[in-house]
């Protein structure tokens, strides 16, 4: 279960980022509403995963996975393009979330 919501909060944060590209400076309420409910239930779940996840590890995981959800999200939503260096950088955040797992696997 604590993985579960460990993903919720990563999605919230990204729907509250999306929303907060969509306010377009905090000028459209609609999307300003869903910055706020986007990233209080990202803080939310987050809060809750952490009674069973370090951390260091859970914190990684969501900054890590919400950035590479939020490039993807950017990509599409907004045609927003990546550079060589921004693939080796999402490989770099893979590799690190990867590591993480990995070493708490024990």
């Amino acid at each position: 279960m604590p993985w579960i919501l460990l993903v919720l909060a990563i999605g919230s944060e990204v729907f509250g980022t999306v929303m907060l590209k969509a306010s377009d400076g905090f000028t459209r309420w609609l999307p300003v509403a869903g910055v706020i409910v986007g990233y209080a239930l990202s803080f939310l779940f987050l809060g809750l995963a952490l009674k069973d996840i370090g951390v260091g590890a859970a914190y990684a995981i969501w900054s890590g996975l919400g950035t590479i959800g939020i490039v993807i999200a950017g990509y599409f939503l907004f045609g927003e393009q990546l550079n060589s260096w921004g693939y080796v950088g999402i490989a770099v955040i893979i590799a690190g979330v990867i590591i993480l797992n990995v070493s708490n696997a024990h």
